[in-house]
Order: structure tokens, then C-alpha cells, then sequence
């Protein structure tokens, strides 16, 4: 178990009341004649049950608050849907429905949980291409995005991904009036192994190249930036900066071998 102090925004999780049974049983009565404001302690009395599970999950900073909402919901539906007569812990009943919704967040199409912090970032740099190409008439380089905002150019396009919408493997892709072609039918299964060797070898080999060829192999295939980024900063022309990373890759296959 992932077990853990959970801190929850605008919440002081030490100072959360915990109901007795008879209390308990009492307020589902008040309930189920009608009472919200009854309602609205059995929330509040089991708060500490949701934090309790969320110590099961390796929730980040960034996405405890959302899943301690997701954990009331499941709480919330626990209380409507529980039946007195059953005579059943109300902790034993609320746990799986509480795990449910939490479960089934981590499963649903926002399963890619990127980092509130990562997003906002590329939200800065969306605002500053915007200001600098209002300003200038181009839009910034990776450089000069990196170090207005002082992070690392590889970073950029990392953050800028994060804005993306995942799409379902299960999205049909193609279908001429026969069996539909989905995304998943498209995707290589190709799961290449690297040993530590072949690793160290290729290390070695990107060392080897001249300064240029070892930053334009950085460039390209690290940080992300094209050809025509490369070929603005580098001052020379996109045909010689193809030329230098098709070097730069023919030198480092015949240094691997």
C-alpha cells in the first residue's frame, strides 16, 4: 500500500470529524425523510474514508484535489444508494464505490494525467509566441522560447503535447463498405530491446561526431525543433543542415557496428 499523508487543498485534513455508528444510522434516517442539511454531515463525517483510499493510489501533487473530488462523488453516491435494511457496514459499502470512481478515472479517456504545472507552462508559451509574433511578425525559435521562460528546449515541445487530446485505439480510422479499419490495426507492435551495450556503444558514438553534427542529432531527435528552426540559428541553409544530419546518422550506424 502507498501509504502516505494526503493534503488537500482548502481542506485541514487533521481537523476532520469521523462519525460514530449510531450517529451514522441516525442521520441516514433524517435523510431518508428528506433532510439535506443530514445529507451534508454524512459527507462531511466520512471525509477521512475518502482520504484513506486515496493512499492506495500514487496520485501526484497536481492531481490529488481533482481525485479526492472524483473519491466525494463515489462517497455521494454511497449515501443515496444506501439501504439501512441490508444491514451492512456503511464503510464496507462505501469503499468499493468510492475505489469505483476512482478506478474508473484513472481507465477513461483522461487516463494520460499530465501535470497541472506542465499545462500551464504550455499555456505561457502559447501566450508568448502569440506576444513575440504580434511583436516581430515570426514566431520565436525554441532558444529564444526556453530563455524567456527559462526552461530547456526539449521541454517545449513535451508541454505543448500536453494540450493534445488522446485519441481511442478504437477509433475507426477507414472503412470502404467492409470490416472497419481502427487506429489499434495500424499501430506496430514492435517493442525493440536495447542492452546495455548496444546503449553504451551508441553513447559513445554520438560523442564521436564534430560539435555540429552532435548538436544538430541533439536538436532534431531530443529537443524537436525542424530543419528550418535549425537552419535560422545555425545561419546556413536547409539543405546543408540535412546534409550534416544524414552525415551525423550514416557516422554513428557505422561507429555502433
Amino acid at each position: 500500500m502507498y501509504n502516505r499523508k494526503v493534503e488537500i487543498a482548502g481542506i485541514n485534513t487533521s481537523t476532520l470529524k469521523t462519525l460514530t455508528n449510531e450517529e451514522m444510522m441516525e442521520l441516514f434516517k433524517q435523510f431518508h425523510a428528506g433532510s439535506k442539511e443530514a445529507k451534508d454531515k454524512l459527507v462531511e463525517g466520512n471525509l477521512k474514508l475518502v482520504l484513506s483510499i486515496l493512499k492506495r493510489f500514487k496520485t501526484t501533487a497536481d492531481n490529488i484535489n481533482d481525485m479526492f473530488q472524483i473519491g466525494c462523488i463515489g462517497l455521494i453516491k454511497a449515501i443515496e444508494n444506501f439501504d439501512l435494511s441490508l444491514n451492512v457496514c456503511f464503510s464496507t459499502y462505501a469503499v468499493f464505490l468510492i475505489k469505483g470512481e476512482i478506478l474508473r478515472a484513472f481507465r477513461d479517456e483522461t487516463m494520460i494525467r499530465v501535470s497541472r504545472s506542465t499545462k500551464d507552462m504550455a499555456y505561457k508559451i502559447l501566450a508568448f509566441k502569440e506576444k513575440y509574433y504580434n511583436t516581430h511578425g515570426v514566431e520565436p525559435s525554441n532558444h529564444e522560447i526556453a530563455k524567456e521562460l527559462g526552461i530547456e528546449e526539449y521541454f517545449i515541445s513535451y508541454a505543448l503535447t500536453s494540450l493534445k487530446e488522446p485519441i481511442s485505439i478504437h477509433k475507426p480510422i477507414y472503412n470502404d463498405g467492409g470490416d472497419t479499419i481502427y487506429l489499434l490495426d495500424q499501430i506496430a507492435s514492435v517493442e525493440p530491446e536495447y542492452d546495455k551495450e548496444t546503449l553504451m556503444s551508441l553513447r559513445k558514438a554520438i560523442n564521436k561526431l564534430k560539435d555540429r553534427e552532435r548538436k544538430i542529432i541533439y536538436s532534431r531527435y531530443i529537443v524537436g525543433k525542424t530543419q528550418t528552426e535549425l537552419s535560422e540559428e545555425l545561419n546556413i541553409s536547409q539543405a546543408q543542415v540535412s546534409r550534416i544530419e544524414k552525415t551525423a546518422l550514416e557516422n554513428i550506424r557505422r561507429l555502433v557496428k
